[in-house]
């Protein structure tokens, strides 16, 4: 019995932190566009978050063009910095500091 307890709460844990692992970052977003977009961009990121707001953004993300979106606002960007894996992130970012979130990133 007490083998079985163990053997329940760690899977427990392990799942814990596998969603919270999983789930996208604001702030992993925000490192993920000033290492790979904003040199190609010629923008910072709060520029680049104010183009659209909160709504806007997640209308984007829902239709799944993102990807395209990002493309089309930094021509010069390369296809490699806008994985698949990357937009969740940079979604979460551009979200959180759109033009009417009263929030100003630090990049």
């Amino acid at each position: 019995m007490n083998t079985l307890l163990k053997l329940a709460l760690s899977s427990a844990v392990v799942v814990g932190l596998s969603a919270t692992v999983a789930s996208a970052d604001v702030t992993k977003g925000q490192k993920l566009f000033s290492k790979k977009l904003k040199k190609a961009c010629k923008m910072s990121g709060a520029t680049m978050a104010a183009k659209h707001s909160q709504e806007e953004w997640e209308a984007i993300q829902e239709n799944g063009t993102l990807a395209d979106e990002i493309k089309k606002m930094c021509p010069g960007v390369k296809s490699k910095s806008v994985k698949e894996k990357y937009i969740p992130h940079y979604y979460d970012f551009f979200y959180e500091y759109a033009n009417d979130s009263g929030n100003v990133p630090s990049c």
